[in-house]
């Protein structure tokens, strides 16, 4: 029997089939989808995580051009679901380039993978999983763009360097926006700081020490969420 190969429409049926009111509205204020927020604009259609990825499992023959569909859609879950999708491709490649190629579309895309859990779903499984033994010059350009979600996906990207105790890109890119205005920037630069924290505490308290009384404090806290008492609070009051 011919398997069958699932398509775009019937992507586009299953969500809307598990689609639920009430998620979505509540989605739609974690995500902050009013006007001037950062998700302005934004649809949801109510589905949680685990529902999505079990949707899209069968959709991993969907080609670019129907994944770039669905990041141009101003539905969450389809942008999301594309990115899955993505990802899965990128964890399945084999050749080369064929990475490239996936990287090379994510890029052209960035703008469309625009709320930070988008960012955080795919941007350390493809972007800094393909630049981990290459140049990364491609992420200092994505550090100082307009783009907010760019900004995050270079920061995000070196989360898969920081698992293999590689900390000299986040540090550095850590460092460029230290003046940064958008707290989603802050949380981001200090999980990293945190990551690196878990691996080599000394390395992150000499960031710390340079940087902290001029970092913003979001991005402070998250930093030194792990630390001793009397070292947070050491940092915290600028000491």
């Amino acid at each position: 029997m011919k398997e069958k190969k699932y398509k775009l429409q019937d992507l586009r049926g299953e969500l809307r089939e598990n689609a639920n009111a009430e998620q979505a509205k509540n989605l739609q204020r974690f995500f902050k989808t009013g006007k001037g927020d950062y998700g302005e604009g934004d649809i949801f259609l109510g589905i949680k995580v685990p529902a999505q990825r079990e949707i899209c499992r069968k959709y991993i023959n969907l080609d670019f051009s129907n994944l770039e569909k669905l990041l141009k859609s101003n539905i969450h879950e389809e942008r999301f679901c594309a990115l899955i999708i993505l990802r899965q491709k990128y964890e399945r490649a084999t050749d080369e380039a064929d990475k490239k190629d996936i990287f090379d579309f994510y890029l052209k895309n960035a703008e469309r993978i625009n709320n930070w859990d988008l960012v955080d779903l795919s941007a350390p499984n493809i972007v800094g999983s393909y630049l981990l033994h290459k140049d990364r010059k491609v992420l200092y350009e994505l550090a100082v763009s307009d783009d907010l979600w760019k900004r995050r996906i270079a920061v995000l990207a070196t989360f898969t360097f920081i698992k293999e105790d590689d900390f000299g890109d986040s540090l550095k890119i850590a460092g460029m926006l230290l003046n940064e205005k958008h707290d989603l920037i802050h949380k981001a630069v200090g999980w990293m700081l945190r990551e690196i924290g878990k691996r080599d505490l000394l390395t992150e308290e000499k960031f710390l020490q340079k940087h902290y009384r001029k970092m913003p404090r979001t991005m402070l806290r998250y930093a030194i969420e792990r630390f001793e008492e009397e070292k947070r609070k050491f940092f915290l009051n600028g000491n």
